[in-house]
């Protein structure tokens, strides 16, 4: 039976950091693959109408390259979300949660050093509570590069995977959709590039005996 998978990108590229193998892996499988993009950029915060065109282009081929069921999109200012409520920014996730009733919650990882991600789990994970939100089988929090592996070097704090997917058959594809956010990109070592990208996937791959391999952390699944 096909599952309703969503993934929650604070920000655009974190999907596909974090999940891209995964979630397209899914999609052979028949599964629905959904996606909150959590936050935007607009001219009164300093980027330009070119920049903002390019992102609108940058998201509709991501989408379609990864097929997804529905995307959804919160207007969020990028590095301000804590100027948000928290009970509007739980409104606004309990809305989606309820529309589509996923079955997988891929969020980003609660001690990722950038405050938005830290922001956008607390809230995510706060609309999982199994007697309002029952569709809700399993949660994991990703690993996304430039994020996660400059958490605190604290053991209650780092990130320490504890489920392995093998993503060796689409690992070629979820570079190419990588490369389509030309901007987030750059060349080692900075971290978001192909070279690290291929670095982690050939490093958590090698941890489950696969050629390349995203990892999560679960934090809860109903069976």
């Amino acid at each position: 039976m096909y599952k309703k998978v969503l993934v929650i990108a604070v920000h655009p590229d974190d999907e596909t950091l974090g999940a891209g193998g995964t979630l397209l892996k899914h999609k052979a499988k028949g599964d629905e693959i959904h996606c909150i993009f959590c936050t935007d950029i607009f001219e009164d915060e300093g980027f330009s109408k070119e920049q903002i065109d390019t992102r609108e282009q940058e998201l509709q081929e991501i989408s379609k390259s990864y097929g997804f069921t529905s995307i959804h999109r919160l207007g969020l200012k990028t590095t301000k979300i804590d100027q948000y409520s928290q009970a509007h920014l739980v409104s606004l996730f309990s809305q989606i949660f309820e529309k589509i009733k996923p079955n997988i919650l891929y969020l980003p990882f609660a001690y990722d050093v950038h405050s938005d991600h830290r922001i956008i789990f607390q809230t995510a994970f706060s609309c999982t509570k199994s007697f309002r939100y029952p569709s809700i089988e399993k949660i994991l929090m990703m690993e996304t590069l430039s994020e996660s592996e400059f958490a605190p070097a604290l053991t209650h704090q780092s990130f320490i995977p504890n489920v392995f997917v093998d993503i060796s058959d689409f690992f070629e594809k979820k570079c190419q959709i990588m490369k389509i956010y030309k901007s987030e990109l750059g060349r080692a070592p900075f971290p978001r590039s192909i070279e690290n990208i291929k670095a982690l996937a050939t490093f958590r791959g090698c941890t489950a005996n696969f050629k390349y391999s995203e990892s999560f952390i679960l934090l809860k699944e109903r069976l």
